[in-house]
């Protein structure tokens, strides 16, 4: 039992660390929180940083969530609970950081990494939709929020109800849950579309 204890307080601690965070501090001596809408994740990061560091953002934070769930498999024995369970750990962690007092982004790149390794295809499919929403409304929040409820129905579809449906549904809470403002600024038409100036570029 004391492994999987083990492999989710990791999980946690590895979702905690913000590369945008520490990628904006290393580069220009900022803190990215307080800069373009003052999330930390990748899409504020292209905002205020520029494409380079916003795709190694993106790129490193996708694999924290793949990373949190073959140590919940490995640690876990195979268990698909303890890979669900790690793999939200570091959502978690990436949404309410140990190291920067509990102020992160809103974990759709780690959910990816996470969804994607344990449930390829529906998230693969619901990526794909996604992907085609922000590039027609060019609303990234409207995407995410696509991509974590369809990768959950196109579960259901499948009859998958045992642990990674279930992992589905919480990330899918946490989702929309982080993204409660932007759906208001949606429906008022005033959220920032992906390439709009939502923020100056720090240069």
């Amino acid at each position: 039992m004391i492994f999987p204890i083990i492999a989710t307080i990791a999980c946690y601690l590895l979702g905690s660390v913000s590369f945008s965070v520490v990628l904006a501090k290393a580069l220009k001596g900022i803190d990215i929180r307080q800069h373009g809408s003052g999330n930390a994740g990748a899409t504020n990061t292209l905002r205020v940083l520029g494409k380079g560091p916003a795709i190694l953002v993106l790129v490193l934070d996708v694999l924290k969530g793949i990373a949190a769930v073959w140590i919940g498999r490995w640690l876990g024995d195979g268990s698909e609970w303890i890979a669900a369970i790690c793999g939200i750990a570091a959502i978690i962690g990436h949404n309410w950081p140990l190291y920067f007092r509990f102020r992160g982004g809103k974990g759709i790149a780690t959910t990816i990494g996470v969804m994607a390794t344990l449930v390829f295809f529906p998230a693969l499919y619901a990526g794909i939709i996604a992907i085609l929403s922000i590039v027609f409304t060019r609303y990234v929040s409207l995407g995410s929020l696509i991509f974590v409820f369809l990768t959950s129905v196109f579960l259901a579809f499948t009859g998958e109800f045992g642990p990674y449906f279930w992992a589905s549904l919480i990330i899918c809470v946490f989702a929309f849950w982080r993204h409660r403002t932007n759906i208001v600024k949606i429906a008022q038409g005033k959220e920032n579309k992906l390439g709009s100036k939502g923020g100056k570029r720090v240069v």
